[in-house]
């Protein structure tokens, strides 16, 4: 979530950006991302080279014999140069990045720099330094993206909406990705879910000293220092694996890894469920938060499909079981509908996910959490491919540590997620019998004599209390006595 201050910022980029003549909010994020991309690559330069030393490993700076193509020398440029100079020579740099024939190369070639002026350009820069932010590791131009979709008039026709990060994160807790697993997204916008799988197994191999905190308790500065050689090849070529529908966000997806140092990301514009993919069981972890809703050309459907629909929501989650090896595990955002539809193709899915995996969590998430872009309810699914389901851990989120109006202020601590993370880690001990608790489990067999529905509320019970109230008369002789002190009082007050 961005701070006031960000948010600030990026309110002034946006407006100089519209009176500089770009007004289409999909070119400003694209633009407003080169920029930052052109920034924080030197940033992490200095960074890696700065954890070479204390590693005693050996960094290359991939400025080396271009200096004048660092942002901290080319924004110092005078305004008669500095546009001939970032349109010429840095931007043709940055779409050149990383190896030949590499996804960014492939989806960079087309890309332009629109910024007309070098008054737009400088005054951008002066905004873009002003940034503060917090952690080195931030997934800022995903930010910037989640922030201005509430400017798109398109927002939400795609159910494209941004998962929070602290949604991501805990997901990505539940799934645990290690070094040697293949993670994919199939729908990963701005990579948001890669980043913290990336994150998530490079803190696994990074020296406790080595780690910081910020003031928010957040931590940082994953630089993977106990991985051997080998690991960090695996890391870097093997492992990550997005794809999306859409070219802006696949730029944006391919920036935003290449800067958490994965040089060459395989990403790439593809649409999932479409004939033209390949659905072959490869991935060990998948993360996903895809799209609910949207137009589909149904002859163009994959031949794969069993379950008969056009819900992308349910498309989505056979598109995973399939992707998935024997034993691989994936946490994934559906919509309410998914859990207790009776549709044919609800129950199917269902039933796909409870016999022919493990359904290890069903957990429902307030309707504010995708506010202010959206109010749906949600749940994640959590399951693991090529076992039956004994039984489904059950969790009702009241609480995500922020408000669930349009404004999602952050509430001290951090809601239900910490909870939830550490009794789902430990839900193999406990016996989680009490279902008017927050968390509780269902076996198999009740679900499927409910028709496999899966919402929380089937089988939650109620505390009900009982509450004793005290006679008519007791309650009226109370209120005279009240009135009887008040008028006393005032009498007094009168004197």
């Amino acid at each position: 979530m961005l701070d006031a201050e960000l948010k600030s910022k990026i309110n002034q980029l946006w407006d100089k950006f519209w009176s500089g003549g770009i007004s289409n909010p999909i070119v400003a994020i694209e633009q407003m991302s080169y920029l930052l991309f052109m920034k924080r690559l030197e940033d992490e330069d200095n960074k890696r080279e700065q954890n070479s030393q204390l590693s005693g490993l050996k960094y290359h700076s991939i400025f080396k014999g271009k200096e004048d193509y660092k942002w901290s020398v080319w924004t110092k440029m005078s305004a008669d140069r500095i546009l001939d100079h970032v349109r010429d020579k840095v931007f043709p740099f940055l779409r050149n990045i990383g190896s030949e024939n590499s996804m960014y190369q492939q989806y960079m070639k087309d890309a332009v720099f629109v910024i007309p002026t070098s008054s737009l350009l400088i005054e951008s820069v002066k905004i873009i330094n002003e940034m503060h932010i917090k952690e080195q590791n931030r997934d800022t131009k995903g930010d910037i993206y989640e922030y201005l979709l509430s400017e798109l008039t398109t927002a939400g026709k795609n159910g494209q909406f941004r998962t929070p990060r602290h949604i991501i994160k805990m997901m990505t807790e539940l799934v645990n990705p290690q070094v040697g697993d293949n993670i994919c997204d199939p729908a990963c916008g701005t990579a948001g879910f890669l980043i913290a799988a990336l994150e998530h197994v490079l803190k696994g191999g990074t020296s406790k000293e080595l780690i910081k905190l910020d003031e928010d308790g957040n931590e940082s500065n994953f630089v993977g220092d106990k991985l051997t050689k080998f690991q960090w090849k695996i890391l870097e070529e093997d492992t990550i694996h997005g794809f999306d529908i859409d070219q802006t966000m696949v730029r944006i997806a391919l920036m935003n890894l290449m800067m958490h140092g994965i040089e060459d990301p395989n990403v790439s514009q593809t649409n999932t469920i479409s004939k033209r993919f390949e659905q072959l069981a490869q991935y060990d972890v998948i993360l996903a938060n895809p799209p609910f809703k949207g137009s589909i050309d149904e002859s163009d459907l994959s031949d794969n499909f069993t379950v008969q629909t056009k819900k992308t929501e349910l498309l989505f989650l056979e598109l995973m079981f399939n992707l998935l090896n024997a034993g691989g595990r994936c946490a994934v955002i559906v919509p309410d509908g998914v859990l207790f539809g009776n549709s044919n193709a609800h129950r199917n899915i269902r039933k796909l996910l409870l016999e022919e995996c493990r359904l290890d969590a069903v957990i429902s998430m307030p309707s504010g959490v995708f506010k202010p872009y959206a109010g749906v309810s949600t749940g994640i699914l959590v399951f693991t491919k090529g076992e039956p389901t004994q039984k489904v851990w059950f969790y009702e989120m009241e609480s995500d540590g922020f408000t669930l109006d349009d404004k999602r202020t952050k509430i001290d601590g951090n809601g239900d997620l910490p909870d939830i993370i550490s009794k789902f880690k430990k839900r193999s001990k406990e016996k989680y019998e009490d279902r008017s608790a927050k968390c509780f489990f269902v076996p198999f067999g009740e679900i499927k004599e409910k028709d496999y529905d899966l919402s929380v509320s089937k089988y939650k019970k109620i505390k009900y209390e009982e509450i004793t109230y005290e006679k008519p008369q007791v309650i009226k002789k109370k209120i005279l006595e009240f009135e009887s002190k008040i008028v006393k009082a005032l009498n007094e007050l009168d004197v």
